[in-house]
């Protein structure tokens, strides 16, 4: 280690995310594959504790969900250093902010086991219902195929998400398009069936038609709170507050908008609140205008699929449709499982980062690189959730809102305080706001947060498991953040010194004037300490008096920890990057050879490569092989990144390192001579020779016309009735068992 008085060794952080952006309708969709799977059980949880009036009550929590969308728009709109925690901290101070942050895990935890059980359900009604259309015997137990189904399905994205794939917006968006489709045939058939055969009236949201069972009044039972008019209702929207369940991943989508970001946010928020109160008000209505009394009890845990089945028209069309319904429905829900994985790891990540949870947790697996130990923790947690829940979606439900709500809560209770403590810096505010004097007095931020807090009061008054089990699990959360913070300061003034090696410089953009390096550098991504052979190939092959070398390293971001804020320049240049900048600086002092030394975050390492080689004008990357993919396979996810830049696309080489006595795989990106077999050129040559000598081609017939005919007769044939056929042929030339060639 050099002394304390050695100069210090300049390192630039970008602090804007290196980040690919997406439309509204896209982000609309993932934030609708959250918020809109509350439709299938909301309605059916709400007139299990309030009864027949729930449809009201959906409807006011839903209308409320734009206010909800106003203190996310204030949110998003501010420019607070770092993640959730210090946003509240800020706020509130640190004992809030960890339970704020503990309460949204719980959120986060729960939204699999219920989207899981849920699907599971569903699906058990449309067997069970496919059954007796069959007239067979055999049944299957719902909550028991729900467990199983829920158990597969969190399984099956924990595995996913180990191996580092992540479910991308256009998927998202096609599920909703199916999702769409059922929402309006759904409703055009309720439509028909009413004015077909009539229906029952909902009765109006007055204390006389509530019905609120032993379940719904919690420690309110026996007392006369229940009678006062202000509190019953209280109740009914504390029982229906899963309908707005999801705004989180909102806030989450702000950071990968397209310009402008906060009007496309206004956009997708309207969006996303006008089509869930379409979809889940108009099922809550349904079901109750269509589904007799009696027999809607049988299915206020799959409401959806019993509304299917009472609708006008022959059985074998309705049973269809309930098929059709449950395909959507098990889309939408197996994703909410899947968000529920990547939100979870994703606020633990950025948690891990505001210092808060030890970075034993983040580190990532030798295999596949992701962070296994936090994801391998959530997983246990829902899996003991789906366990013990039995496959009651209704105790699940209960539970899931304290976490909802209280996430809530707190999210506009520092917003409000915010108001005061930073006034300026806003390019949107909550409406209704006066002055008196100079004091601002944002009566709609306070209403909304009153409001919030008395939903959140009357939740732990009627909701005993949800409240115990809430309270636990957010202890449990806040005892381990407390643990951890302590233990990451110890940490931090232990590694000071490794810190003060280096002098750390923020810019927002990166360039070859900001970085002190020509054009036509190396760029060397890091990313293993004990991994850098590459980069001393590199300082043995190069002059610096001709060509300067950049290493970078890509600081990896998870969905929704590139969250609505920015981060603070110790998040981005963690300690985890500050012991692979020392390796770095090791290794070329060693070589006693000039680096530049650059970190920048992103969720995608590929693209974050591409986009600074870019910004550099780097003439060549160079990177280490993957445990996970081929070279060829990281050559293209380089190569797509490198088909989103900006025209003119730049020429790169790019070399993958996969082992020190290996040499290296070169590919190139953008257009370029592709190198040709010896038969190829063999069979070019005869095919020019035949032309010229047998078909009177004279010298103005040159080679690379033959390429440009065959280029162009492959082009046709590939949009022509004969695609196939070319298509097969070209599965044949790439595949490891290819024939020779046809002779010339």
């Amino acid at each position: 280690m050099k002394s304390s008085d050695s100069p210090r060794i300049r390192v630039v952080i970008a602090t804007t995310v290196l980040l690919t952006f997406i439309t509204v309708w896209r982000a609309a969709a993932i934030v609708l594959s959250d918020l809109a799977s509350s439709a299938y059980y909301a309605g059916g949880i709400a007139e299990n504790s309030i009864g027949k009036p729930a449809p009201w009550f959906v409807l006011g929590i839903m209308l409320f969900g734009l206010a909800i969308r106003a203190v996310y728009l204030e949110s998003s709109s501010m420019f607070v250093r770092g993640g959730v925690y210090k946003v509240v901290r800020e706020a509130l101070g640190g004992t809030l902010a960890k339970l704020a942050v503990s309460a949204l895990m719980f959120d986060y935890v729960l939204t699999g086991p219920i989207s899981g059980v849920s699907a599971g359900l569903y699906l058990a009604g449309l067997l069970n219902d496919i059954s007796g259309y069959l007239r067979q015997s055999w049944r299957v137990s719902p909550p028991q195929f729900a467990v199983g189904f829920a158990l597969v399905a969190t399984t099956y994205f924990w595995n996913q998400n180990r191996f580092g794939i992540r479910e991308s917006s256009g998927k998202a968006l096609r599920i909703m398009q199916v999702t769409t489709v059922m929402v309006v045939v759904l409703i055009v058939w309720c439509l028909v069936t009413v004015w077909k055969h009539g229906y029952q009236p909902v009765p109006l949201p007055v204390k006389e038609n509530l019905h609120l069972g032993r379940d719904a009044l919690g420690w309110l039972e026996g007392t006369a709170l229940p009678n006062i008019t202000i509190i019953a209702l209280l109740i009914g929207f504390g029982h229906s507050l899963l309908a707005m369940s999801g705004f989180e991943t909102l806030a989450q989508v702000y950071r990968e908008m397209e310009a402008p970001k906060l009007k496309n946010l206004q956009r997708t928020s309207m969006v996303v609140i006008v089509y869930a109160l379409v979809f889940t008000g108009s099922v809550s209505f349904f079901a109750v205008m269509l589904i007799p009394d009696a027999e809607r009890a049988k299915h206020l845990d799959n409401l959806i699929g019993g509304l299917a089945m009472f609708l006008a028209g022959p059985t074998t069309a309705k049973l269809v449709f309930h098929g059709f319904v449950v395909l959507a429905g098990t889309l939408i829900l197996a994703g909410a499982v899947n968000t529920s994985l990547v939100g979870s790891n994703g606020v633990l990540n950025r948690v891990a980062e505001d210092g808060v949870l030890a970075d034993w947790f983040r580190e990532p697996h030798r295999k596949y690189g992701t962070t296994s130990r936090i994801l391998n923790l959530i997983v246990v947690l829902q899996v003991i959730t789906i366990l013990l829940s039995r496959g009651n979606v209704i105790r699940l439900g209960e539970a899931y809102a304290f976490g909802v709500i209280w996430s809530f809560a707190l999210k506009a209770l520092g917003v409000l305080v915010l108001r005061y403590k930073r006034p300026d810096g806003r390019a949107w505010k909550v409406p209704l706001n006066f002055r008196v004097g100079r004091t601002e007095v944002p009566a709609g931020l306070v209403l909304i947060t009153v409001t919030l807090f008395c939903l959140a009061m009357i939740n732990v008054l009627t909701k005993k498991t949800a409240t115990i089990s809430g309270s636990l699990f957010t202890l449990g959360f806040f005892l381990v953040f407390s643990l951890s913070e302590r233990r990451n300061l110890l940490q931090v003034r232990q590694h000071q010194i490794a810190y003060d090696r280096f002098r750390l410089e923020e810019r927002p953009d990166i360039s070859v004037e900001e970085l002190h390096v020509r054009p036509g550098n190396v760029l060397v991504a890091v990313d293993y300490p004990d991994r850098l052979e590459y980069l001393e190939r590199v300082l043995q092959e190069t002059d610096p008096e001709k060509q300067d070398i950049v290493a970078v390293i890509v600081h990896k971001l998870f969905p929704v920890a590139s969250a609505e804020h920015a981060l603070d320049i110790r998040q981005v240049c963690s300690l985890r990057e500050i012991e692979l900048l020392s390796k770095v600086v090791d290794t070329a002092e060693r070589a006693g050879k000039p680096v530049a030394l650059l970190v920048a975050a992103a969720k995608d390492p590929y693209c974050a490569i591409v986009l600074i080689a870019d910004k550099l004008r780097s003439s060549r990357i160079v990177l280490g092989g993957s445990p996970r993919l081929s070279p060829e396979d990281q050559s293209r996810r380089l190569g797509r990144a490198w088909e989103e830049l900006p025209e003119p696309h730049p020429v790169m080489t790019v070399e993958i390192v996969s082992g020190r006595e290996e040499r290296p795989a070169i590919f190139l990106l953008g257009p370029h001579t592709p190198p040709l077999a010896g038969a190829d050129i063999e069979l070019i040559h005869h095919l020019w020779r035949e032309l010229t000598e047998q078909y009177g081609f004279g010298p103005q017939l040159h080679h690379s016309d033959i390429v440009s005919i065959a280029l162009r007769h492959f082009a046709r044939e590939l949009h022509s009735r004969s695609a196939t056929e070319i298509l097969d042929e070209v599965r044949h030339e790439v595949s490891p068992e290819k024939l020779p060639p046809p002779p010339a």
